[in-house]
């Protein structure tokens, strides 16, 4: 679930390059912001690979450390095993506060819940066919395709006339210039019936008040620690906006904006 906050730790993003696209990057950095600042970033894989060319340019430019791994057998990946002895180094240092895994191999399953039970978060991204084990071992999961935004039309602007022209030729009004179009709202899907009965379950165990209202909180907290599931993967950007939009409950903003729900059906 997305907090809407940014964190102040000290946070490690480790890339499966041979399994991730560098197009979700940017992305993935802006949710990694919640748990705190990427100061350690790097990349995995056989650099030697023409699929990686985009990868070495990003790392120029963004600060990445690439991480060589030769493909020494066949059918074997030693970048996975790098990428995890790293994880486990940089976890026994204690100066570590979160983790960001991109990769959508189901190998770093062991790892994230290695990194959960040190009661370090770890967020993963992945693709939408990432396999269940790897999603729920995370702290959060989020789909990257989720993610990355729609690109936004420019609009050419008009040629500017030189001076000695403009003096010669008949005074006109300037063009105008179309305004942009907003930017595109993510695309919302349906909520999956397993995530509105883990809501429905959170809402049942907490404490409601005299008209059966429900602080928001306290129902996300619950959630969480039962799946790894983020709102973003469903186009929300806030878990009030998500369950704002579930027939089963209805919520009202209170004096300080906290969000209170109550369970309809």
């Amino acid at each position: 679930m997305a907090t809407g906050q940014e964190g102040r730790g000290n946070i490690a993003l480790l890339i499966d390059a041979d399994n991730a696209s560098a197009a979700h990057f940017d992305s993935v950095m802006t949710v990694l912001a919640e748990l705190g600042t990427v100061n350690i970033r790097r990349a995995y894989g056989n650099w030697s690979k023409a699929t990686l060319k985009t990868w070495a340019s990003l790392s120029v430019a963004h600060a990445i450390e690439p991480q060589q791994q030769f493909d020494l057998t066949k059918g074997k990946n030693a970048t996975d095993m790098k990428m995890t002895i790293d994880a486990m180094d940089l976890m026994a240092s204690g100066r570590v506060d979160g983790f960001g895994l991109m990769s959508s191999d189901s190998d770093f399953t062991p790892l994230a819940t290695r990194i959960r039970q040190q009661g370090i978060p770890v967020y993963g991204f992945g693709s939408a066919n990432t396999p269940e084990g790897f999603r729920r071992a995370c702290t959060r999961f989020l789909d990257v395709a989720a993610l990355k935004p729609a690109a936004v039309p420019v609009v050419a602007k008009a040629p500017v006339k030189k001076a000695a022209a403009a003096k010669a030729a008949p005074a006109k009004s300037a063009p105008v210039t179309p305004a942009p179009p907003p930017p595109p709202q993510p695309q919302r899907k349906a909520v999956d019936e397993e995530v509105v009965r883990l809501l429905i379950d959170a809402y049942d165990e907490a404490k409601r008040d005299e008209r059966g209202f429900v602080a928001l909180g306290p129902v996300g907290q619950r959630v969480g620690n039962r799946s790894s599931f983020d709102v973003r993967n469903f186009g929300y950007k806030r878990l009030s906006d998500l369950v704002a939009a579930i027939p089963n409950f209805i919520t009202e903003v209170r004096e300080g904006g906290q969000t209170w729900i109550k369970r309809v059906k």
